[in-house]
């Protein structure tokens, strides 16, 4: 038997062994083959001389093996925490260093990779690699983890409070067979071969290529979504906006989802009950939504109720995780090369509940900056209600505007 068969057996044979069956089937082999077998074993599998001996060793005493044993008691190397008990609590202090004591500790403000930890641990004394680094931290509790949104400010005081009124005013208009709707702008989306997250199914090896830097394209500009979401029918309108997110923008979307879908769902409608955000183009102080607003009443002959979020909640404003996000989902892993993409996506976007979506592309100019003064702010038939005028309102046609 030469070097070669050796060789091939221990290949076929050394990824199925640990530690103490290949020190076995090596000493086996050694003693199989007699004078010069250690050596030619060595030379085979590259197992040291010492382990193929103190194989040969073990197997003249069989029955001091213990069978559920891989090493010999004491055997391997000893764990970096026993030969050096410090470092975890020096880990610990370059992880947390606020909470150790250690304010201005040199990771404060780095990124904790487990390298840069391994490298900071070396220059305090410790010999330690970073894979060793990492199953310290996983045995301390520690895991790698992104944010999480969850502190949202002051609350106001009121905040409960307008809830539940707007909760109630939802529920008396859904009782009358009105309409209720929520509105909102989606983030403001760059148009053209632009990355966009998530991912489709595509052949493998054929991502759809994009831009590598998200720098406006000045022959297409962005696209401003602006939603109406019909909170009882399941039903959402999204006009793209090619020009500023305004007042006049936001309350434009309002009369059009009326023409296209609201005046037929609700023929005799004498009222529409809008919450809103208390900010953005459709915020609780903007002149200009309040102006735009009085303008739709006296064309459609309805009152307008508005509702407004408090600060700093819109996350739970319906259209939020019943529209948007599901356009969100339907869209992703997709260029969007073009508005009569964004506009096709969109209304493609269902849900297994029934969700249905119309839009359209909104050509209109907004200007920033209109003014509207107090002389015109006093010609609106605006009747604010008794619980937080502010953020309640009624906005009633007349023909003064």
């Amino acid at each position: 038997m030469d070097v070669e068969v050796v060789r091939a057996k221990y290949t076929a044979l050394g990824p199925m062994l640990n530690e103490r069956s290949r020190r076995l089937w090596a000493a086996t082999e050694a003693r199989a083959l007699g004078h010069g077998g250690i050596a030619l074993v060595e030379r085979a599998t590259g197992i040291s001389r010492s382990t193929i001996q103190r194989g040969l060793a073990e197997l003249e005493v069989p029955e001091a093996l213990d069978p559920e044993r891989v090493r010999r008691p004491g055997g391997g190397r000893k764990r970096v925490v026993e030969n050096d008990p410090s470092v975890l609590s020096d880990l610990d202090a370059l992880v947390e260093p606020t909470t150790s004591g250690a304010p201005d500790a040199p990771l404060r403000w780095t990124s904790r990779s487990v390298r840069r930890l391994s490298d900071e641990l070396g220059a305090l004394g410790h010999d330690i690699s970073y894979p060793v680094v990492a199953s310290l931290l996983r045995e301390s509790g520690y895991s790698l983890q992104a944010n999480r949104k969850s502190h949202e400010g002051a609350s106001h005081p009121d905040r409960d409070a307008q809830f539940r009124y707007l909760n109630e005013c939802v529920q008396t208009q859904q009782a009358r067979a009105e309409p209720v709707i929520s509105v909102d702008t989606k983030k403001k989306e760059l148009v053209g071969d632009f990355k966009n997250p998530g991912r489709e199914w595509r052949p493998k090896g054929q991502p759809e290529r994009v831009r590598v830097h998200d720098f406006i394209l000045p022959d297409r500009g962005k696209a401003v979504p602006y939603g109406v979401y019909d909170l009882t029918r399941d039903e959402g309108w999204v006009s793209i906006g090619i020009d500023h997110d305004t007042g006049s923008f936001a309350v434009r979307s309002i009369a059009r989802w009326w023409q296209v879908m609201g005046q037929p769902a609700y023929p005799h409608a004498t009222s529409v009950l809008i919450t809103a955000d208390a900010g953005g183009s459709n915020g609780s102080r903007l002149r200009l939504w309040k102006w735009e607003l009085q303008r739709l009443a006296n064309e459609t002959g309805l009152s307008l109720s508005v509702c407004h979020f408090p600060p700093g909640t819109s996350k739970w404003n319906k259209i939020e995780h019943r529209l948007f996000s599901h356009i969100s989902m339907n869209w992703r892993g997709k260029p969007l090369t073009s508005l009569a993409v964004i506009v096709s996506l969109i209304g493609a976007t269902t849900t297994r509940k029934g969700l249905r979506v119309r839009s359209e592309i909104d050509h209109g100019s907004y200007p920033q900056g209109i003014k509207i003064t107090d002389t015109q702010m006093a010609t609106l038939n605006l009747e604010r209600h008794a619980f937080h005028g502010d953020w309640n309102y009624s906005i009633h046609p007349t023909q003064d505007i």
